[in-house]
């Protein structure tokens, strides 16, 4: 048996192999891709330099169910062993429980493959005993719980344990992607305390990681927009075993998991280049459907620096992800689901030149080409973002030698790692984690959120101030506010701030104290 992915989703396959009598001839059938039906040349080399006769009659492999369409050589292996066994050289009964996945070289070697995460979970589901894949993957397929992984490097050495010899030596196989360090070296050593002053800024980000509320950030270049978003990821905590599961299995389907860490740890930080396209962003391809930036950043941060720089068509695909947190890649012969349960952060200028400040001293751009730059990033968009800032030039105060030092990114840590504590015992026994995914039904009916606070944000709806969607983002937001302040239900002032922070309006001087100051 093999997996064929579909998106996360992995469906058992059967390998079934028949040698009859006639003319010498493989045929493959069960809706192969092109990639897949070379696969009875390679699996023919592979089987014939590792020693072993090729069938001199019909060949025909099957490939079950045949109304699904597969794609991928990661069956070369397990057409190899089918044929093999059908042929007496590999025990029917050894294999006949084990899921099999792995690329064949024409000599016989394997080459590791990617998606072996997922297809290991959907094997395991299945009700394999035995898993048996490359070398390099067997880290990453190990991580799953239920079955006996077995990594080879060969056919020869993978018929030889199946039939209970000592394996012959072979040479390491090559990894797909090379080690690296799991942690983002660009990011490494990266502080809060870097950021002279921008307390208002900084008060924004903390709220965005203890709630996992979207972020947009305003303001001319050099101010810190960028350094704010790059020193975030370290505000949020490791990811749990779920969440842990659900991005690796994202990145082995990239094939971008590195076999000296199978298993992320560490929310990820994507930040595509403004030039990136929709299927960039969203995920595509023309044979095999691979996860895009959105899903590379489940569970972690997704950057979009230079925001409006962005093709419209590009920001636009971020409207459903950012509601349902999944992504659906539709295809004529695919379709294909992946998650994309992000913390979104918008950095951008005021104008295209960038030089205008509050006074708007320096700029060269006309209105009408201020209000197109504007309206690059449409309403619907920045309705969806809970947290709006205006960032601004940083005064001397903030940077003369009687500043005051900034609190650094481990005393902010612990804030948000106990406002997510709060949040996962209040949330408990609920698909949620974080007040960012609360619908707004369960805010008003089944969380203490008193009466007024309600009261309030529905007289904003009847007055047309705010529309529905606002007002459970700023309830969300309050919820926020509460847990980092340590209280147990947000008042009005929390609900004033969440408003303050969503319509970038003044802040008082004492409205983040306790957050960020």
């Amino acid at each position: 048996m093999s997996v064929s992915l579909e998106g996360m989703r992995g469906r058992l396959v059967d390998i079934e192999v028949d040698v009859s009598a006639g003319l010498p001839k493989t045929t493959l059938v069960g809706l192969p891709d092109a990639s897949l039906a070379e696969a009875r040349d390679r699996c023919r080399a592979a089987i014939v330099n590792s020693r072993f006769p090729w069938p001199d009659r019909k060949v025909t492999i099957n490939l079950s169910p045949a109304w699904l369409p597969k794609s991928g050589a990661h069956f070369d292996l397990g057409i190899a062993l089918a044929v093999l066994a059908s042929e007496g050289h590999v025990p029917q009964d050894r294999i006949a429980g084990a899921a099999v996945l792995g690329e064949l070289g024409l000599d016989g070697r394997l080459r590791a493959v990617a998606g072996v995460l997922p297809a290991t979970v959907a094997a395991v589901a299945a009700g394999c005993e035995v898993v048996i894949v490359p070398e390099p993957n067997a880290a990453e397929a190990a991580i799953v719980d239920g079955a006996r992984i077995i990594g080879v490097r060969s056919l020869r050495q993978a018929a030889a344990l199946l039939r209970g010899e000592d394996p012959p030596h072979e040479p390491p196989v090559e990894p797909l992607v090379p080690g690296v360090d799991p942690r983002p070296g660009r990011l490494e050593g990266l502080d809060m305390s870097d950021v002279a002053g921008q307390h208002e800024a900084r008060g924004a980000v903390v709220v965005a990681a203890a709630g996992a509320h979207h972020l947009a950030l305003t303001g001319p270049p050099g101010v810190g927009k960028t350094m704010l978003a790059q020193r975030l990821p370290a505000l949020l905590p490791d990811l749990d075993h779920q969440q842990s599961m659900e991005t690796s299995a994202v990145y082995s389907i990239a094939g971008a998991l590195s076999p000296d860490a199978p298993q992320l740890r560490r929310p990820p930080f994507v930040d595509p280049h403004h030039t990136a396209s929709a299927a960039a962003l969203v995920g595509g391809g023309t044979r095999v459907v691979r996860p895009g930036a959105m899903s590379l950043a489940h569970h972690g941060v997704l950057f979009l620096d230079e925001a409006p720089e962005f093709r419209r068509d590009v920001l636009e695909a971020l409207r459903q992800p950012l509601e349902s947190g999944c992504v659906t890649v539709a295809r004529a012969a695919q379709t294909a689901e992946f998650p994309a349960r992000f913390l979104l952060v918008l950095a951008s200028n005021p104008c295209p030149c960038g030089s205008r400040s509050g006074t708007g001293s320096g700029c060269t751009c006309t209105a009408v080409v201020k209000r197109r730059y504007g309206e690059r990033l449409s309403a619907p968009i920045l309705d969806r973002v809970d947290l709006q800032r205006s960032v601004g030039p940083v005064s001397a105060r903030d940077t003369g030698v009687n500043a005051v030092p900034p609190i650094a990114t481990s005393v902010l840590a612990e804030r948000v790692a106990q406002a997510r504590e709060r949040q996962r015992r209040r949330l408990a026994g609920t698909p949620w984690r974080t007040n960012a995914e609360v619908p707004g039904a369960y805010l008003r009916r089944s969380l203490p959120t008193p009466p007024r606070l309600v009261r309030t944000v529905d007289r904003l709806v009847r007055d047309g101030k705010v529309n529905a969607r606002t007002a459970d983002r700023l309830l969300r937001v309050a919820w926020t506010i509460t847990d980092l302040r340590e209280q147990r239900e947000p008042d009005l002032d929390a609900l004033d701030l969440a408003t303050v922070l969503r319509r970038d309006l003044a802040l008082a001087a004492n409205q983040l104290d306790g957050i960020s100051a």
